[in-house]
């Protein structure tokens, strides 16, 4: 019988062939099932929304080393503590201290067109003040880094450098927009200092014309004066702009109080799910605890927070054991220092830790888009493989893309894969580092949905890896 051997391998070949997609199918409706819970419990629960509306209305804003981000971070302590998860602690981390002060005035003075105009503006973060008597000059208005040089410090020297590039609205993603203005805000008032300039005003980052500016973090380099720096709203940029094409000597007032005080300790905030198969594989998802001072941080970032903290939230109410560990990570110090994000990846270096994957919700709390990854060709294909039971949730745009600004440091720590969740960006830079980022301008079932995505993708990535 010299045969039998063959045809029984070719039978359990057979077996397998036949059993495998059956296998794969049975998984896939799994996963599907579970991921059909997640969004019904996410859409009919009103618990992370009413988060979002403590931190934000009995909080406020948040910024680094003020009282309200030290409130911010015992909170949500107690939030997750409330949740029986399997830990929850705090992470020291010593944040930068910049104070705002007094509202700033804004002023063109001697205008032959229009005489005294008030003009909106806010101090840039980090920026030193004008001293409490103000600083009035003559304005130069340039569009880029290339036209202050061709000045030169003759053109600069005791005057205010006016950088009004504006975004490039063609870009259908605002983000692109944002990114390919962003750098003169950063940038400008060194390198306006360097060729003599007293002051510094910078178009606001935002793609419509606004009363309101919208502040954000420069830059300083040592061995350079350090001069006020402010961002200007777009529709006073725009006027300005008017103004000194037919009066090119006009002057601008500007008076702020701003200063950095000495660094304060602070606390990242972090809560865990343990794995039951592989706790020493961990998947992070968080946003930044950190916002301006303007407004109320709502959009950036406590609705990353609270979706942070939700995604345990629906794994503890829904039973779920992830076969990997889960942990949110509340970041401090993202907006002007990124201080919190770069101590997390020096704990995790330290202490061995295995990240495979972390996600971040940095992008407002709007109707969910996708998710951008940076990671390997393979991660890349095991996201796009998700899109079959993704999609259906409006999750269709699964691709390379950015990460997010806390989870960058951990970046070369193994294989992590970096993944940044990808809102509808449309409305996000009307509210970006303003004012107007208040409660009231978040709607709660865009945030849940934003919630349940991110924890559909934590959850295929503890079942299946990445």
């Amino acid at each position: 019988m010299p045969t039998l051997k063959p045809l029984r391998h070719l039978l359990m070949v057979a077996v397998t062939v036949i059993t495998l997609p059956a296998t794969a199918q049975q998984k896939a409706t799994t996963d599907s099932v579970t991921i059909r819970k997640i969004y019904d419990e996410a859409l009919t629960s009103t618990e992370s929304y009413e988060n979002l509306r403590y931190l934000t209305k009995q909080i406020g804003a948040r910024l680094s080393g003020s009282p309200q981000a030290a409130a911010a971070v015992e909170w949500s302590r107690q939030v997750m503590k409330e949740m029986d998860l399997d830990t929850v602690y705090l992470q020291e981390v010593m944040v930068p201290h910049w104070v705002r002060g007094d509202k700033e005035i804004g002023r063109v003075y001697n205008s032959k067109l229009m005489g005294t105009v008030d003009m909106n503006i806010a101090a840039l973060g980090a920026s030193v003040g004008t001293g409490r008597k103000g600083l009035s000059a003559e304005v130069v208005e340039v569009q880029n880094f290339e036209e202050l040089e061709k000045l030169g410090k003759k053109k600069v020297k005791g005057k205010i450098v006016f950088f009004n590039r504006p975004f490039d609205n063609t870009h259908v993603q605002t983000g692109v927009a944002y990114g390919g203005a962003v750098d003169q805000r950063g940038g400008g008032p060194v390198a306006a200092a360097k060729l003599g300039a007293v002051g510094v005003l910078v178009r606001s980052m935002a793609n419509e014309i606004q009363d309101v500016p919208h502040t954000g973090n420069t830059r300083y380099e040592d061995g350079v004066q350090k001069i006020p720096a402010a961002a200007i709203s777009t529709k006073h940029a725009e006027q300005l702009s008017s103004l000194l094409k037919d009066d090119p000597e006009l002057r601008f007032y500007m008076r702020m109080t701003s200063e950095m005080l000495p660094d304060v300790l602070s606390y990242n905030v972090i809560g865990e799910l343990k794995g039951t198969e592989k706790p020493d594989e961990i998947i992070l998802v968080g946003g930044h605890l950190d916002s301006w001072d303007l407004g109320e941080g709502a959009h950036d970032d406590g609705t990353g927070c609270m979706q942070a903290i939700e995604v345990l939230r629906l794994f503890t109410e829904l039973d779920i054991k992830p076969k990997r560990t889960v942990r949110a990570v509340l970041f401090m110090n993202e907006e002007n220092g990124l201080r919190g994000g770069t101590k997390y990846a020096e704990v995790a270096k330290a202490n061995g830790e295995k990240h495979i994957a972390a996600i971040e919700s940095d992008a407002g709390g709007f109707t969910p888009r996708g998710f951008g990854m940076e990671g390997s060709a393979a991660q890349l294909a095991k996201l796009k493989s998700w899109r079959p039971v993704l999609e259906p949730y409006g999750l269709a745009d699964l691709g390379a893309g950015h990460g997010g600004a806390d989870i960058g440091p951990l970046k070369g720590q193994g294989t992590v894969a970096l993944i940044g969740y990808k809102p509808d960006s449309q409305r996000y830079f009307d509210y970006h580092h303003t004012e107007i980022d208040v409660f009231e301008n978040v709607n709660r079932r865009e945030m849940q949905l934003g919630a349940a995505a991110m924890a559909s993708l934590v959850y295929l990535i503890s079942e299946n890896g990445i």
